[in-house]
């Protein structure tokens, strides 16, 4: 009688330690789950529902390592699950550049770059002058391990709402320009922006406005007349750099242009971008914009609006 004692006590907690033993390893595998969503943007939905529904996490073992914190970029790859390969043909045929004018947080950077990172995409980088050395080498770093990422050939020591800022988008769109891939759109971005569509979505958005440009905007309203009317300097100072507004007037836009104001990140097709590049009517553009303020908020939609403007389509 004792021996079946003995052996029904042994069953019984035998039994409680496999359930524990399950149990354990099932938090164990939801840890894990949580952190390839964490390590995924794709997933960031379901990593939000967790939280709606009350599940506990721990940022810090769910942050995505920088690509300083590995020996290699296979390694860096790998353990960030970077897309390697296009998710769709539709995508595969249809290629987008990215200009990205960055001075600050690399984390926030890498994010950025990564969330809007495929393969068959192709990435230009600025580096403002002015930032840190450990920033500037850790962009370099992270850069090195994409072949169809680069940085800036030409940089700028960008002062917010000065034409430094233009310039910088302008280098990396002369860069661009050469590239061998056959890039449909560029999209300008800002270190600190971050994307709400896939790449995907992205594209047919953009396939959508079949070759046209997206840079919305409208004519000058009251308050932004004195930025073209009144020239400004670029301040670069040690401790702020910022654009000064002086007394004196400028000269009206050359060609007769009317100057329209709108959205400084914008959608251009690369035959636009060739047109910004080349045509005299862009370059006079940009040479009369150079003591306005916050040049890039003008710039593109003006020259998109030049009535009769003809450029070569890249639609069948």
């Amino acid at each position: 009688m004792g021996s079946c004692k003995y052996s029904v006590f042994s069953l019984t907690l035998l039994s409680t330690l496999l359930f524990v033993l399950v149990y354990n390893n099932g938090l164990w595998s939801e840890k894990r789950a949580l952190w390839a969503s964490l390590a995924n943007a794709s997933l960031l939905a379901g990593v939000c529902r967790q939280i709606y529904q009350g599940r506990v996490f721990h940022p810090d073992d769910n942050a995505l390592k920088t690509v300083l914190s590995t020996p290699s970029c296979r390694d860096y790859l790998a353990q960030s699950h970077y897309i390697s390969a296009p998710l769709s043909r539709e995508e595969a045929a249809f290629p987008l550049a990215y200009a990205m004018v960055v001075h600050k947080d690399f984390g926030t950077f890498e994010r950025l770059f990564r969330a809007v990172y495929a393969p068959q995409n192709v990435y230009c980088v600025h580096v403002d002058q002015k930032a840190g050395a450990d920033f500037q080498l850790a962009v370099e770093h992270l850069l090195s391990c994409f072949p169809n990422a680069f940085l800036a050939s030409r940089t700028e020591p960008v002062v917010y709402g000065g034409i430094s800022r233009l310039q910088a988008d302008l280098h990396c769109l002369a860069d661009l320009a050469g590239s061998r891939v056959p890039w449909r759109y560029v999209l300008n971005t800002c270190g600190q922006d971050f994307p709400l569509r896939t790449n995907r979505e992205i594209v047919r958005h953009l396939k959508g406005f079949r070759g046209q440009n997206i840079t919305p905007g409208v004519l000058p309203p009251a308050h932004a007349v004195p930025r073209t009317r009144y020239v400004h300097r670029e301040h670069l100072g040690p401790e702020a750099s910022y654009v000064i507004r002086t007394s004196a007037l400028k000269a009206p836009p050359p060609h007769n242009l009317t100057v329209y104001f709108g959205s400084a990140y914008v959608a251009l097709t690369r035959a636009f971008v060739d047109f910004v590049l080349h045509d005299q009517r862009a370059v006079d553009l940009l040479r009369w914009s150079r003591d306005t303020f916050s040049p890039d908020e003008h710039f593109w939609v003006t020259l998109n609006r030049i009535p009769g403007r003809r450029l070569p389509s890249l639609w069948c």
